[in-house]
């Protein structure tokens, strides 16, 4: 990767520095201990014993009677206690499946045995006979009711924004320009696949041990499923998320729970990768309809933008992903007029869930592609086009909200475009394709925006809590529920408290997330840890230091913090905590879809330099610049890192990540053919980190983990046109369809 080539702000105590990460050490020595890792005496080890079929009802089940099964613990829908359900937005997914059959890999039994190498053989032994029915496995066939799978229409949730008068703004539109873009299900592919420990303590409490990003959701659901226990969740040192690990786990520690419950034993469950492949959530797939209306200078008048998404079998996450691609249809560009309608389907597929950026993706693919479009069709400049309209301070958005401040488009879109040299090289790569040779170049340029934290009223619902407490040895130690998954949260947020504090980094400890021991924060999702988190954390501290030093002169040492412990917390620890309040200027109607569904955006501008084979059409992408508005820097390498790392995810969706369905079950669930960018894949890449500080966040800090996620593939698609003179609308931007689309395009014009 390339040097930053713009330094943030000015450096405190803490903030502003790149720390390195707190748990950095443990797992360079490999002494970190993940769900696997873990010795639990008398062990059992669970699977899972899957469908085989889309769609469908159990007839009957068979046990080989060669297998030992009195050896074995299985356990069946019938063994639930409490709701047989994994409980999400809606409980309507089952914890197994009770005789109907939703999907392929759709949980029916669970099998426990101490010889890992023997239960992994269990489902082979057991034979299921089933009563098929035709499944619905795409958007169009759902929408056409081919079978109801959802109440009367197949229909999960439903949105409509709407703005001005649409109708009127096409009436005066000088040009008007109609796409359709398409993005496919896309593979979490953390190192570390799903994995839950869960055993129950001599009191009856079961305690679930795992790889999660939310140890309270998991909380939430087993209760409802073990009905008057006590539930303590724990996690373990986490391999990577991206949203998989945020519902998904409470699916598995309840598979790992019942099966405790019944054997009076730990039960360990680890998925491999080709199950975890199979069977856990993907990226919504997606398709995206724009009719655009401009006047002759380029200036948007009105947008009608549609907007479907594949759910899959079950509710889970859906109604937030379908929200968040909703609201962020648009781009970042403002419009008089707007109307976006959008719907999300059920299908039998395996249900799709969370996924970095969780449903932006996908419509801003769409919305900046669409700008390439606009381009080929009207003659103007998609550069100019994008300074005519992009977002600044004042600007009104599709819900009516109002940018009142930490608006960073231009200055990102303007730092991107310099660094990269794009105009200059937009022109030499033009006339260079012109000439013979082996490769075809091209820049391409997109602009998004993200909002951190959950939409609308989702903080408030949540009412987060978030706590620092001071011991008796002088530790300062940071009591959340977020989790560490690889993006430096145990880095980050005793960082700020550092800072509030004047102390360093070092002196303050992340406390493991132990529903005994955290209050609840929340979820670590929606780019919400740092932004909401932090501040909670950052008041939290205020009042530490107000109750150690009412003076003013907190402890700046070890020594100092150990002897202030002993005075202070002869009985305890002091222990203050914060709860989320709404910011008074928030206001969001969640009836009529309008108001600020978010405190703030962040903003990326991204420039991709690529080569296209002339002869076998593959893309080598060269370089990439980025210019992201981060609000404040809290740790510039670690945001570095989250920008270096999506940047690499988001070029993977654009153009190699490809998953094969046949029959509703993953066909390629392989990491050796569904391919990942690697380490010699990824691309130097030019870094600038733009700070316009955000006055509710930590420091000025917004939240970073997904906005890098959202600009790399239509960035792609726009390089690709530039190089081929062909527009791809359906990602991935596999060698396949551009050597199909120039082929099409050679035949017309002859």
């Amino acid at each position: 990767m390339g040097p930053m080539s713009k330094r943030p702000g000015t450096m405190g105590v803490a903030v502003g520095r790149s720390v390195a990460r707190f748990d950095a050490e443990e797992k360079l020595r490999g002494a970190a201990k993940y769900v696997d890792d873990l010795r639990l005496p008398g062990c059992l080890y669970g699977v899972t014993v899957r469908s085989a079929i889309a769609f469908g009802a159990v007839k009957r089940i068979d046990f080989d009677p060669c297998c030992p099964w009195k050896d074995c613990v299985v356990a069946k829908a019938s063994d639930i206690p409490g709701e047989n359900c994994v409980a999400a937005i809606e409980a309507d997914q089952p914890l197994l499946a009770p005789g109907r059959i939703m999907h392929a890999m759709e949980p029916i039994l669970l099998v426990a045995h101490p010889d890992r190498r023997m239960v992994w053989q269990a489902p082979r032994r057991i034979k299921i006979a089933y009563e098929e029915q035709e499944p619905v496995l795409t958007i169009a066939d759902s929408l056409a009711k081919r079978q109801l799978l959802r109440g009367d229409d197949n229909v999960f949730k439903s949105y409509l924004i709407e703005k001005g008068n649409v109708n009127a703004g096409f009436a005066e539109a000088a040009f008007i320009v109609e796409g359709e873009y398409r993005t496919p299900p896309q593979e979490h592919a953390y190192i570390e696949p799903n994995g839950m420990a869960a055993w129950v303590e001599k009191d009856g409490t079961i305690v679930v041990v795992g790889s999660m990003q939310c140890p309270y959701y998991v909380q939430k659901s087993l209760k409802r499923v073990f009905p008057g226990r006590g539930i303590r969740v724990i996690q373990a040192a986490t391999g990577g998320g991206f949203g998989g690990k945020e519902e998904y786990p409470s699916m598995l520690a309840g598979h790992a729970a019942l099966l405790a419950v019944k054997s009076g034993k730990p039960v360990k469950m680890i998925y491999d990768r080709a199950e975890d492949m199979a069977a856990t959530p993907k990226r919504h797939p997606s398709i995206v309809r724009h009719r655009t209306g401009l006047d002759r200078y380029g200036r948007l008048v009105c947008q009608d933008i549609s907007v479907l998404m594949d759910g899959g079998a079950y509710l889970t996450l859906s109604p937030v992903i379908l929200s968040r691609g909703t609201l962020h249809a648009t781009g970042p560009y403002e419009c008089p007029n707007v109307r976006v309608r959008s719907k999300v389907v059920a299908t039998n597929t395996p249900p799709n869930g969370a996924f970095r950026g969780f449903g932006a993706p996908q419509t801003l693919f769409a919305a900046e592609a669409h700008w390439e479009k606009i381009a080929s069709e009207t003659g103007l400049d998609p550069l100019k086009l994008r300074r005519l309209n992009l977002f600044k301070e004042g600007s009104v958005l599709a819900t009516g909200q109002v940018l009142r401040e930490s608006v960073g488009a231009s200055e990102a879109l303007e730092t991107c475009v310099k660094s990269s040299g794009f105009e200059r090289k937009r022109r030499s790569y033009a006339a260079l394709n012109k000439k013979p040779g082996t490769a075809w170049k091209g820049i391409g340029l997109a602009l998004v925006h993200h909002g951190p934290g959950f939409t609308g009223g989702g903080e408030v619902m949540l009412a987060s809590r978030a706590a620092v407490s001071f011991g008796r040895d002088g530790a300062v130690s940071v009591l959340v529920a977020n989790t560490e998954i690889g993006q430096g949260a145990s880095t980050v947020l005793p960082q700020i408290v550092a800072e509030t504090l004047g102390i360093e980094t070092g002196l303050v400890r992340f406390e493991t997330p132990d529903t005994s021991k955290v209050p609840d924060s929340g979820p670590t999702v929606a780019s919400r840890t740092t932004m909401v988190i932090g501040e909670l954390l950052r008041r939290a501290s205020l009042r530490l230091k107000a109750a150690v030093a009412p003076d003013g002169a907190f402890p700046r040492d070890r020594k100092g913090l150990a002897l202030a412990g002993r005075r202070l917390c002869a009985k305890g620890r002091l222990y203050f905590e914060e709860r989320y309040e709404k910011p008074p200027e928030i206001h969001w109607d969640e009836d009529a879809y309008k108001g600020d569904a978010y405190g703030t955006y962040g903003y990326e501008a991204i420039a991709v330099d690529l080569a296209v084979d002339r002869t076998t059409y593959e893309v080598t992408v060269e370089r990439v610049f980025t210019a992201t508005d981060v609000g404040r820097a809290i740790n510039p390498a670690l945001v570095r890192g989250q920008i270096a790392g999506g940047t690499a995810q988001g070029l993977g969706f654009a153009l190699i990540e490809n998953a094969v369905f046949s029959k509703g079950s993953m066909a390629n669930g392989q990491l050796t053919n569904y391919v990942i960018p690697t380490a010699v894949d990824t691309p130097p890449m030019v870094l600038d980190i733009i700070e316009k500080p955000y006055s509710r966040g930590p420091f000025g800090a917004k939240g970073i983990g997904e906005l890098p996620m959202n600009a790399p593939a239509p960035a792609v698609a726009a390089a690709v046109r530039a190089a081929t003179g062909l527009l791809i609308a359906d990602l991935p931007i596999l060698p396949e369809k551009i050597c199909a689309g120039l082929m099409k395009k050679r035949g017309a014009s002859q």
